[in-house]
């Protein structure tokens, strides 16, 4: 007996059809929308939906969900297959379903060792190739060994055909034991991608706050560098970074731009008596210095920790839901 196929509609009146047994999300990437999403394995949440009408069942566990959450009807649309017709309270994310996700080769054309435990490592694109993404989305880098990491591309990708990624060292990781102990500059690697929905939104709000924690700032990096290189898309708007690391040798990238102001904000999480700047949580610090959220999108990447800490500090006091945007660093 085939499977039984489902029809979904999102809030903006789009529809797709959903086979039983896939995921809402997988399904529909399939019918060429593509909904927010994450980690793709119920950790970050990111992918949260309201179901208005109609039933679905669990494929895998929705683990980010807390049981209030649950019995009003919310979702995961990465560990749910639709069971009948379904409505949810979301809208497709419009043109980034036309990026394409591809499988390309690379090699790697620099390695610089910023940190003690973090490497710059820029990958070389064939000639010619079609990659293309959105500032702040990730790549999926196959190493050596076959295995596969993630890792947010941190530079503005553009028509030089490079990527950058900023990756840590990972105690007994496979691919940091490759990244810091054997990969040479020429190494052939493949990638897939790009991948996540944590891009610049085109909101009224005024005031644009990032947070990071650690290598976190990689998908912040990408998008500053995309509003100096097109300044209008942040015309009139206010612009803070919140960084936070626990010591201040890992503090390895500043902003250096010309055409865009940025406040620059650095704060060690770690009690640090010659550290002359701020300590704390990232999230702590920008409520401190924005007592009114109201006017702010925040655009938070790095620990899950600090990712969902911000969420609820931050929304508790002022912030709208619809204004926090997240990409939670969550390790194989």
């Amino acid at each position: 007996m085939p499977p039984s196929v489902a029809k979904v509609t999102l809030s903006n009146s789009n529809c797709f059809s959903s086979t039983e047994g896939a995921s809402i999300l997988d399904s529909a990437k399939t019918a060429g929308l593509i909904l927010e999403h994450s980690c793709r394995t119920g950790k970050c949440g990111v992918c949260k939906a309201k179901v208005i009408n109609g039933d679905t069942c669990l494929i895998r566990p929705e683990t980010s969900l807390s049981e209030e959450e649950i019995s009003n009807g919310i979702i995961l649309t990465c560990c749910r297959t639709a069971k009948s017709d379904l409505s949810l309270n979301i809208s497709d994310l419009g043109d980034l379903g036309k990026i394409q996700i591809l499988t390309l080769p690379s090699r790697i054309d620099s390695i610089e060792f910023v940190a003690q435990d973090i490497a710059r490592i820029v990958l070389r694109l064939p000639p010619n190739n079609s990659f293309s993404c959105l500032a702040g989305q990730y790549i999926n880098i196959i190493g050596p060994t076959g295995a596969h990491r993630s890792y947010s591309i941190a530079n503005n990708f553009n028509s030089e055909g490079k990527i950058e990624l900023q990756v840590r060292k990972i105690a007994n990781g496979i691919m940091s034991q490759y990244w810091f102990n054997a990969a040479q500059v020429s190494d052939l690697l493949r990638f897939n991608g790009p991948h996540g929905t944590f891009f610049f939104r085109s909101k009224k709000e005024r005031r644009i706050i990032f947070l990071a924690t650690g290598t976190g700032i990689a998908p912040v990096k990408s998008m500053v560098e995309q509003f100096e290189q097109n300044p209008m898309l942040v015309k009139d708007k206010i612009i803070e970074i919140y960084w936070g690391n626990r010591t201040p040798e890992e503090f390895y990238w500043e902003p250096n731009f010309r055409k865009i102001e940025i406040a620059f904000n650095l704060i060690l999480s770690r009690k640090n008596s010659d550290w002359k700047g701020m300590h704390g949580y990232v999230q702590d610090a920008a409520l401190q210095i924005n007592s009114n959220l109201e006017d702010a999108v925040v655009y938070a990447s790095g620990s899950p920790i600090m990712v969902d800490s911000a969420k609820l500090l931050l929304t508790l006091n002022g912030l709208k839901e619809d204004c926090f945007f997240s990409d939670a660093f969550y390790s194989s």
